[in-house]
């Protein structure tokens, strides 16, 4: 069996001769088997074995053997002891899940404690097969028939290119004992049931079953590694939004992998596909982190808008809206500014305390160069605004709620410096440079 199992580590570079390496020993066969396959290849191993309490003496007799194994192999043996029930319910998580989060979390931490290079678990071939077959009966993409990877992160997997059965005639011919733990020999795990009744069956339809799955599996691997590159190729990601081109999209499927990161699932892919296709303009989806908008060439997907609180400025000084921004207000003999993000505005028509805050539904203003009001959502259609970018559209009012400024859009006629009886935009940038004789107040968006 080292034949095949020192080819797959080659294979995958998944050891080296001169590095220490910690092998998870359960005292079950499989991580038996790894760990003397192991020590007598050369490498340079530690045991690490988990007492989680679960199982009254059994537990304790599982760790009395794997201290003996280790002790005639000259082996160094580490151990821990948890209280895994308590850390399920002080965690709200399954027995199973907690067992696997302490497992981890200890395996890390004494990794980084010896400075050992891996940690190898003794997971085969049939285990990747009994994980294909529950992923495709919960429902599964390309991801989910990929089987148990041979490494991830430090975690590295050697056994996973031979059988249980292989494992256990190489222990038999060796006369080496193991463990067997008893809850692997009931069906209350889904994953039992999975091991004692449907894998004997797809045995009984072909004998090479688990092989053809495990090559299955090494196909949609590589199947796998094109989506990443899709993803290089068709996401593109800038400090404002992450963005997909529709014409890049060909199907739903392609699209659900490329939104996957971002939390949003197979259905809400089709959905969205679906309004894609359609033609359909403006719709908004929404995962647990992401807002997507079906724009007119393009998919864009932001973090979900973190609500704004309102931001009162009684007098002139640089104020604090976000972790991000800040607002300053000055009074003073300022030119007209050209500057978007930049308000020259008449002090004596702005009554303080002024507000900061997002636009909401019904504001309207009176644009400079305009006459009449305007409702800042028309105002914003008709510079062709995403929807993000409306729903994020930052506005400035006065004491009595009359907005003075549209942060970068438009500053308030009623509110403007006064040039001319028939100013226009143009006409301000003609005396831009030039001091203007009232009192003004200049707002900055920094």
């Amino acid at each position: 069996m080292w034949s095949k199992v020192s080819q797959y580590i080659e294979k995958h570079k998944l050891l080296n001769d001169s590095d220490l390496y910690i092998v998870a020993l359960s005292g079950g066969a499989d991580s038996v088997a790894l760990l003397l396959l192991l020590k007598d290849a050369g490498f340079n191993v530690h045991a690490a074995h988990c007492n989680f309490h679960l199982r009254g003496t059994e537990s304790d007799g599982d760790e009395l053997f794997c201290e003996r194994l280790c002790s005639a192999e000259n082996i160094p043996f580490h151990r821990a002891h948890f209280d895994t029930r308590e850390y399920a319910e002080l965690h709200k998580v399954s027995i199973e899940m907690a067992a696997r989060e302490l497992r981890y979390r200890w395996f890390e931490q004494l990794r980084e404690d010896v400075g050992a290079a891996g940690i190898c678990v003794a997971h085969h071939r049939d285990d990747s097969v009994e994980t294909i077959i529950l992923n495709m009966v919960r429902g599964t993409g390309v991801r989910g028939l990929t089987g148990i990877r041979p490494r991830n992160g430090h975690i590295l997997r050697p056994l996973l290119c031979v059988s249980r059965a292989e494992i256990e005639r190489y222990l038999a011919e060796r006369g080496q004992e193991y463990v067997t733990d008893s809850t692997n020999l009931e069906d209350e795990a889904t994953r039992n049931k999975v091991r004692h009744h449907v894998i004997p069956e797809l045995r009984q339809l072909n004998a090479k079953a688990m092989e053809n799955m495990q090559r299955m599996a090494e196909r949609m691997q590589a199947v796998e590694m094109l989506l990443d590159d899709c993803k290089t190729k068709y996401v593109r990601v800038d400090s404002e939004r992450i963005s997909i081109r529709k014409c890049d999209v060909l199907n739903d499927y392609l699209l659900y992998e490329l939104l996957a990161d971002y939390g949003f699932n197979a259905f809400q892919a089709s959905q969205i596909y679906s309004s894609m296709s359609a033609g359909s303009v403006g719709s908004v989806f929404s995962s647990p982190d992401y807002d997507l908008l079906v724009d007119r060439e393009c998919l864009l997907i932001e973090p979900l808008l973190k609500p704004l609180k309102p931001l009162v400025i009684p007098e002139t000084g640089t104020y604090v809206l976000d972790e991000k921004r800040k607002i300053r207000v000055e009074s003073g003999d300022f030119p007209v500014s050209k500057e978007p993000f930049v308000a020259t505005l008449d002090a004596s028509k702005v009554c303080f305390p002024l507000t900061v805050r997002r636009v909401e539904e019904g504001d309207w203003m009176v644009p400079f160069g305009m006459k009449g009001r305007k409702l800042l959502s028309d105002l914003m259609t008709d510079l062709k605004m995403s929807i993000f970018n409306k729903r994020k559209q930052l506005v400035i009012t006065d004491n009595q709620g009359v907005i003075v400024w549209a942060i970068g859009l438009r500053v308030s006629r009623l509110s403007a410096v006064s040039v001319s009886a028939s100013a226009t935009q143009a006409s301000v940038s003609a005396v831009s440079d030039s001091r203007l004789a009232v009192p003004v107040l200049r707002l900055s968006l920094l």
